[in-house]
């Protein structure tokens, strides 16, 4: 063996048996749940404060704001549920037919898809004689994970479970849109407008903190985007309320 292929393996072996030095906590993981979760918190807490600003724009009915607030809850939890199970069964169903093509093109044409895998990692930047060993041992040890994982895209993090973004849609839309039901029903009814919107900005900034943090992003620009969107629907929901409510003599 030449010298510099002695030292390759002798740093090789010098790596593999040195402890990880340290563990890189990804966010990737979270990606089904987080985004139900976050979606469906701030569509609660939007589309909830919309409708009661909207409600108590036009008319100074306690009952009436509480009942179309009750009502907001119950019917977008319910329809959040709904869509994110239709939807994301959608996904999953696109997924589990994709990777059926490629068990039947591993078992018809198990050579090409072997070349097809190699030169994958050819355009990442590995030289062919390498690219194709990597291929053969991944091949060998699970070939339509391979093929899932580097030619389709899906892994195990990001696979679509549809039960679990529909509860995780449901609930968190429940408990967004409580809090402003909550602010509405104890505040004097003088003020619910304004203390519904003060509230619900608040507490879209610490949503927009919150999903910010759980997913690793920057946090400045996920509360600044939460608090403009929510802030424009409640203004657009406030206007049309006071245009068409009643007057009180």
């Amino acid at each position: 063996m030449r010298k510099g292929g002695a030292d390759n393996v002798l740093v090789k072996d010098r790596i593999l048996d040195q402890p990880i030095p340290h563990i890189e906590h990804h966010m990737t993981h979270r990606i089904g749940w987080l985004r139900a979760a976050v979606l469906g918190a701030n569509d609660g807490l939007v589309s909830t404060s919309s409708l009661i600003v909207g409600v108590a724009a036009a008319t100074p009915d306690r009952t009436a704001i509480l009942i179309a607030g009750i009502a907001g809850l119950v019917a977008g939890a319910m329809a959040m549920a709904a869509g994110e199970y239709v939807s994301v069964s959608s996904q999953a169903d696109v997924e589990r037919a994709d990777l059926e093509k490629e068990r039947i093109a591993l078992r018809d044409t198990p050579e090409e898809e072997l070349k097809e895998l190699a030169a994958i990692y050819v355009e990442r930047g590995l030289e062919p004689d390498l690219a194709l060993q990597v291929a053969v041992a991944l091949t060998a040890k699970d070939a339509l994970g391979a093929h899932a994982r580097d030619e389709i895209g899906i892994t195990d993090a990001i696979a679509s479970n549809p039960t679990q973004a529909a509860i995780a849609s449901a609930i968190s839309f429940a408990l967004g849109a409580a809090l402003p039901l909550a602010v509405a029903a104890m505040v004097p009814l003088s003020s619910v407008i304004a203390s519904v919107i003060v509230a619900s900005v608040v507490l879209l900034a610490v949503l927009g903190a919150l999903s910010a943090k759980a997913g690793g992003a920057p946090m400045l620009r996920a509360i600044l985007r939460v608090m403009i969107w929510g802030a424009a629907a409640m203004a657009a929901t406030a206007g049309i309320g006071a245009l068409f409510g009643t007057t009180v003599a």
